[in-house]
């Protein structure tokens, strides 16, 4: 993202830049990219400029997989430190263990998928079916592969990553390193006696020890990805009451307008009476003056002309 202040390019660190790029729906990149690239040669920072002008705009799949990284960074944050602990894993579990570990990796996979799915359609830009699977497999990269986990880190994705055909420490027989050697010493048969020494013992104990603690990374890698799983589950159903309520709230604001419209309607047609009931007190107000005007005159003339019959009558 660009940094606070960060608003003409001048001065800009070069990385804020970068991270406000990548951070951009990919329609929004290459005007934006033009316009930092400019500002940064107006400043004179001509290697700030060839840089920026270099990044280039990220597919569909990669936006929304650096979104949720950006906008999920705790949960990208147990994503990452989750993958590091799988590959340690896969290195030491049986078959067994590494069916239920291959189902929780796709289980997580496909809620964080969901998720950058609902925050690229809020951002106005829905994912196809197809640019939903290209994120899946960024996120497949992300926990097999250390480089790809690296580079999904840093939020600047230019393009979807492609997981490794196999994860590491399992051969394409679905079987660990560890779990293939013992099988073929048990096919072998066991080796031919010989008289023990301290130093084999003591190896054989350091073996045992080593797998060992191999083996409780993987069940704690296995109880951090049934937790994360579960984060997953929660955040979604958070998220979906969070939904929820916003409705809510909008059917409640959508009736409060109707009810202030039908008010407001009732106040006009208020405010017209009132106006026709003023000027009909304005024009019989009117009325009643003139009447009385006339009332004045003509009891004037009355008396004037009671006076002049009197007059006459007394000749």
């Amino acid at each position: 993202m660009g940094r606070k202040g960060a608003r003409d390019g001048a001065g800009d660190d070069v990385e804020a830049v970068l991270d406000e790029l990548y951070a951009l729906p990919p329609s929004d990149f290459v005007p934006r990219r033009e316009e930092r690239a400019a500002a940064a040669r107006t400043a004179g920072r001509a290697d700030d400029a060839r840089r920026i002008h270099a990044a280039r705009r990220p597919t569909l799949a990669a936006w929304a997989a650096n979104l949720l990284r950006r906008s999920r960074p705790e949960e990208a944050q147990q994503f990452l430190e989750l993958g590091r602990a799988l590959r340690e894993a896969y290195a030491t579990l049986d078959p067994s263990g590494l069916k239920e570990l291959s189902a929780q990796r796709r289980r997580i996979v496909a809620e964080l998928s969901r998720q950058a799915a609902r925050l690229a359609r809020d951002a106005g830009h829905p994912l196809s079916d197809a640019v939903q699977r290209d994120v899946e497999e960024t996120l497949r990269a992300v926990l097999a592969d250390p480089e790809a986990a690296d580079r999904w880190a840093e939020g600047r994705l230019e393009s979807g990553l492609t997981p490794p055909a196999e994860f590491p420490g399992v051969s394409a027989s679905g079987t660990s390193p560890s779990t293939a050697t013992a099988t073929r010493t048990a096919r072998r048969g066991p080796a031919p006696a010989t008289a023990p020494s301290p130093a084999p013992v003591r190896k054989k104990d350091e073996l045992a020890e080593r797998r060992r603690q191999r083996q409780e990374q993987a069940r704690a890698a296995a109880e951090a990805a049934e937790a994360a799983a579960e984060r997953l589950r929660d955040r979604r159903r958070e998220r979906t009451e969070a939904e929820a309520s916003v409705e809510r709230a909008r059917e409640r604001r959508d009736e409060a307008e109707r009810r202030v419209a039908e008010i407001e309607q009732q106040l006009g047609a208020a405010r017209e009476e009132l106006e026709r009931a003023d000027r009909e007190q304005r024009d019989a107000e009117k009325r009643g003056r003139t009447a009385a005007d006339a009332l004045t005159r003509a009891e004037r003339e009355a008396k004037e002309a009671a006076r002049e019959a009197k007059r006459l009558a007394s000749r």
